[in-house]
């Protein structure tokens, strides 16, 4: 499918995919684009998304980027995950191991220049994993951030060249979280102990009640998004 036949069918299927299920978004997404992945970052909606892909089509490729900076609790939550449900999530790495950034760019980057290792190791690992794909599912939602407002169930990725799925883009914290007690999904321990979003651990702090729930992330840095999504 080329250029012009993704955006003939983004601008078909906005409307209708507006108004279906994250189900059927999933099912319609994978079955358009066969040659389809998934961002699992193991937070509370990428693990619902997780369970919905697994129970759909369990062989769709999974992947996380290892920044090797995550929290013991998400590579934990990362383990029972794949035991759980049989799988084994794709791990896509820096190209950098954190001694060879330490030694390129000095100590503690991400407290000095926190783009320039988010660039290092999220940006350039996640736009070489999605260079093997037509397609990618993510789990954005529109509340989650005024940069992520605008967000449709489908769209054209310009920064990474392939269309976009956000099956959960309608959806509110509420409905994450009925979700998973629902369906009793395993999340990561570390949305119990006030930290609504979940980064790395040397840019990622506790919220306290009354800040915005994305407060924790690059604190003191003007900073909201990792630069995943545009």
């Amino acid at each position: 499918m080329n250029l012009l036949e993704k955006e003939d069918l983004i601008r078909d299927k906005v409307d209708e995919l507006e108004t279906a299920s994250a189900e059927e978004i999933i099912a319609f997404a994978i079955d358009t684009f066969p040659n389809i992945t998934f961002a699992c970052s193991f937070g509370a909606e990428d693990v619902v998304l997780v369970d919905m892909v697994q129970k759909i089509s369990p062989s769709t490729d999974i992947f996380y980027l290892d920044t090797d900076f995550h929290f013991r609790e998400t590579y934990e939550t990362r383990d029972r995950m794949e035991e759980h449900y049989g799988l084994s999530f794709v791990r896509v790495s820096p190209l950098l191991t954190p001694e060879e950034q330490a030694a390129q760019h000095g100590d503690s980057l991400w407290s000095v220049a926190p783009n320039e290792c988010c660039n290092i190791r999220k940006v350039e690992p996640l736009t070489r994993i999605l260079s093997q794909y037509d397609a990618w599912i993510t789990g954005i939602r529109r509340d989650q951030a005024p940069t992520r407002a605008n967000s449709k169930k489908i769209e054209y990725d310009t920064k990474f060249g392939l269309v976009k799925f956000n099956p959960i883009a309608g959806w509110t914290t509420d409905d994450v979280w009925n979700y998973i007690r629902e369906n009793d999904i395993i999340y990561n321990p570390l949305h119990d102990q006030n930290y609504p979003s979940i980064g790395c651990e040397y840019c990622t702090r506790q919220v306290m009640p009354g800040e915005d729930p994305r407060a924790g992330r690059w604190s003191g840095h003007e900073k909201t998004e990792c630069g995943l999504h545009k």
